[in-house]
């Protein structure tokens, strides 16, 4: 290989950045949506908690093929980040941060 056709160091930090942000926010996305899902599903808690893991491994690799096949590095962590407010929101909404927890 020839040091032209090598790539440089923006290209590098640009699919380490990636990366990273695949698994960090691809993991918090999907823990999120897990929490939301255990506490909406109409089914009993332990069949709710288990649909919701389940379609949190679903919900990771979307995330994760998202992040690569967005425009820039930008765009994908806003988009990451909308996500990760709006399930949060709906989080509060359902009352998984009350101190009193419904069984």
């Amino acid at each position: 290989m020839s040091v032209r056709s090598m790539p440089g160091l923006t290209y590098r930090l640009a699919v380490a950045g990636r990366v990273v942000l695949a698994a960090v926010g691809g993991y918090g996305v999907a823990a999120l949506s897990a929490a939301l899902l255990a506490l909406i599903l109409p089914m009993a808690r332990s069949e709710a908690v288990s649909a919701g893991t389940l379609a949190s491994f679903a919900i990771m690799a979307g995330a994760v093929v998202w992040v690569f096949a967005a425009r820039n590095l930008a765009r994908a962590a806003l988009v990451l980040g909308g996500i990760a407010a709006l399930l949060a929101g709906g989080l509060w909404l359902a009352g998984a941060f009350s101190a009193t927890v419904a069984s």
